[in-house]
């Protein structure tokens, strides 16, 4: 099974997909555990990437009183007693990766965690509890950099059960990267390439604190005084704004707020921005191949490969109208590059199958 329910699993099983895809042995079951089921975060997302519809979408509805992962474990389940795997891959820190995962424990089915070994250390983020709970239930954990192994070690994880695979987010952007290049969203937004600031938000933290998410609407008011923002929201953010009368005051200094958008059009916007801000990990990832400079609006992140070979820069939110401006002024006419990281080259799923291989016929045996 590979297990997949919110926008960036989409993305992260898709190279994989296609590196299973006619395997003698190795046969790809896609399951959607429903966590995003709307359409541009869901559906639209899948078929861009060129996924099949899933072969099982688990049987759930989301409730205001009701906790999002019981529900999914509890859907998960009941189809592992109908459809049981021989291994289930999960990928990254959302809850729908945590619910399958817990399960495959739980039923003892060998577990897989591709994107291993991230920690932000901060033990009050959901993400930072989902992965750890991941990784301590894990018999083959994937991991995207040499930090994450360590990490894994100094938790006392096995080193056999440890591979160093690579980032699968840089196989989607190498294998996405014709239909990216013939998009051009920023002329069909009406913003100029390299003069403005793409920014994405939809973390927690910075979210569902109304003080702090005021503040952060001020900061970007501050902004758009100066240079064209582009808000794309997120459709829980888009809620929070909306709920707390945000919108309004955002549209009227001349944020542009976006709806939330594909992969490739989302990608495209990224690319030819001057600045992005952001609070989510895979976007720290595809900026930092892209060479575009990017602010990360949080006091911690589990990807500091980005930050130490990359784009990227940690920024508290008092600090961010003047990193914006900074960030403009050192990036300047230069071009863009790509940062240089081992295993960031478009060739993870390969190994990811190879692991797979190995990992199964070890079982077996």
């Amino acid at each position: 099974h590979l297990i997949a329910g919110a926008r960036p699993n989409f993305m992260k099983i898709a190279p994989l997909w296609r590196g299973l895809v006619g395997h003698p042995f190795l046969r790809p079951s896609f399951v959607h555990t429903a966590q995003h089921c709307d359409d541009v975060m869901s559906l639209a997302i899948w078929r861009e990437l060129g996924l099949p519809d899933p072969d099982h979408v688990l049987n759930w509805t989301p409730s205001e009183n009701s906790d999002p992962v019981a529900e999914m474990m509890r859907a998960y389940q009941a189809l592992c007693h109908t459809d049981r795997p021989d291994m289930v891959l999960v990928v990254g820190d959302v809850n729908s990766s945590r619910a399958a995962a817990l399960v495959a424990a739980e039923m003892e089915i060998p577990l897989v965690h591709l994107e291993a070994g991230l920690r932000c250390f901060d033990p009050d983020m959901p993400e930072e509890q989902n992965r750890i709970a991941i990784d301590h239930k894990a018999d083959l954990l994937l991991t995207p950099s040499v930090d994450a192994d360590q990490n894994l070690l100094v938790e006392g994880i096995e080193p056999g059960h440890i591979k160093l695979v690579g980032n699968i987010m840089a196989d989607t952007l190498a294998m996405m990267r014709p239909q990216i290049d013939q998009e051009d969203v920023a002329s069909k937004v009406g913003v100029d390439k390299g003069h403005y600031v793409l920014v994405t938000l939809h973390r927690q933290g910075n979210v569902d604190d109304t003080e702090r998410l005021g503040r952060i609407c001020l900061a970007l008011r501050d902004l758009a005084a100066e240079t064209e923002v582009c808000f794309v929201l997120h459709p829980r953010t888009e809620k929070r704004l909306a709920a707390l009368g945000f919108v309004a005051e955002l549209s009227a200094a001349g944020v542009r707020l976006l709806p939330p958008m594909g992969y490739v059009g989302f990608t495209s916007l990224m690319r030819d921005a001057g600045v992005v801000v952001t609070d989510s990990g895979g976007v720290q990832e595809e900026t930092t191949c892209l060479g575009v400079p990017c602010l990360t609006l949080r006091q911690s992140t589990e990807r500091p490969i980005t930050i130490t070979h990359g784009t990227n820069r940690l920024v508290e939110l008092d600090q961010l109208t003047h990193a914006v401006t900074s960030a403009f002024h050192a990036s300047g006419d230069h071009a863009r590059i790509a940062a240089n990281i081992p295993l960031w080259d478009g060739k993870t799923a390969p190994r990811v199958v190879r692991e797979l291989e190995a990992f199964l016929l070890g079982e077996a045996g």
